[in-house]
């Protein structure tokens, strides 16, 4: 009986056949990532997504892993071991990685990011006493049962939506979809975050309802605003920096292209009893070029856009773009004021990130003092030998003159 075969008998989940793949393939999961490509598997014995047991050509066990028929990512590691991967199973990864956040105060945070969490395609973030989960590859959508078994064992929710709406299961030929998979989960949540209030919406908002990955380094562009000052929240969507900064800065503009996004905003604003905030639709672009024709100044600058590089192809285009709005905020800046400003485009690598910067400060004319480099929130853990878990960058910045 080989290493593929005891695998399928006593896990019970693994489907039947074993996937071999190629030296190259069984390096990469040696060397600590835990995707193999279809040009690194050498035989498919069924055309089925599900768990499958790997080896090499040599037959020796190298792991289970979701398998995944119709994308280019064919494999990812689950255990390199022979346990069942039941609903137990995951149960009890899904309770490690909510016990590494362990000492987060904030009712909205994430509990499982995917590959770095060991739980490969699966992002589970809650919202006070629900629980939003995206199931991202159709191996692991194919064990909807056990995962969602897992889910509510691990962390008893009041209610799991599943935000099955990424664009991302296009390539693993899954339907783009939002269901309700137990309890109630309600069109609106309200949660907390470092004493702010904030609705969430998790059936239509972005990602799974809010932007968890910035969740402190709101916090920590608020604690470097100068007191008393102006600020300007460029991409405010439903208005999460601006409301942090708002608590001690005179007044805030917060614009975004979305009057949707800024009646939610406004809702958030009211909620937490702020009147110091003004609303502003407008484009990003043409606001900063007015802003900057007026003469306009301000004492904290957040640019958080969304990601201008979908693809290597248009890195350079996007670049571009982050210099340009990079380059004008930090003419508007007081000496003295903060820019806290970020990518969330995985091909935007922090090396490129920081020589756009260091470009848009030479061409501002301005000296700009590095306080801290920023990526994700710790609930968003990045795994140093995965770089696709560590997609956020950002920097704080402060204007200085001699």
């Amino acid at each position: 009986m080989t290493a593929g075969q005891a695998v399928g008998r006593a896990g019970g989940r693994t489907t039947a056949g074993t996937v071999v793949v190629s030296a190259k393939g069984a390096a990469r999961w040696a060397a600590g990532h835990p995707w193999i490509y279809r040009t690194d598997v050498y035989a498919e014995p069924r055309a089925e997504p599900g768990i499958t047991a790997v080896t090499d050509r040599r037959g020796r066990h190298l792991g289970q892993a979701l398998y995944s028929p119709a994308s280019e990512i064919r494999l990812r590691l689950l255990t390199r071991g022979t346990e069942p991967v039941d609903a137990a199973w995951w149960g009890a990864r899904i309770a490690a990685a909510a016990a590494r956040r362990e000492g987060i105060t904030d009712s909205a945070y994430r509990v499982v990011h995917a590959e770095a969490d060991g739980l490969p395609s699966l992002i589970v973030d809650r919202y006070g006493p629900c629980v939003v989960a995206q199931l991202l590859s159709a191996g692991l959508e194919s064990v909807r049962d056990d995962v969602l078994g897992g889910i509510r064992s691990a962390l008893n929710p009041d209610g799991v939506l599943l935000r099955n709406d990424a664009g991302i299961r296009r390539h693993e030929g899954l339907p783009l979809e939002v269901v309700p998979a137990y309890g109630t989960v309600p069109e609106a949540l309200e949660v907390m975050e470092r004493g702010i209030r904030y609705i969430v919406p998790p059936w239509s908002g972005q990602k799974t309802g809010a932007f968890l990955d910035q969740r402190e380094n709101r916090a920590l562009v608020a604690e470097h605003a100068p007191a008393g000052g102006r600020a300007l929240d460029l991409f405010t969507y439903h208005g999460s920096f601006a409301l942090h900064l708002a608590r001690t800065a005179a007044q805030v503009l917060a614009v975004d292209s979305s009057e949707e996004a800024l009646a939610r905003g406004r809702e958030n604003a009211e909620l937490n009893g702020l009147r110091n905030i003004v609303w502003r639709e407008a484009n990003a672009f043409d606001l900063l070029r007015e802003l900057e024709r007026q003469a306009e100044r301000f004492d904290a600058i957040v640019l958080d856009p969304p990601a201008f590089a979908k693809t290597k192809e248009s890195l350079t285009r996007a670049l571009a773009g982050y210099k340009e709005i990079n380059l004008r905020a930090m003419r508007l800046l007081v000496p003295g004021g903060v820019l806290f400003t970020c990518s969330c485009s995985y091909h935007v690598n922090r090396a490129a990130f920081a020589d756009m910067l260091a470009g848009a400060a030479r061409d501002s004319g301005r000296r700009l003092q590095l306080l801290r480099w920023t990526g994700a929130g710790q609930d968003h853990p990045e795994i140093v030998n995965v770089p696709e878990t560590g997609y956020l960058k950002g920097a704080l910045l402060r204007a200085v003159e001699f």
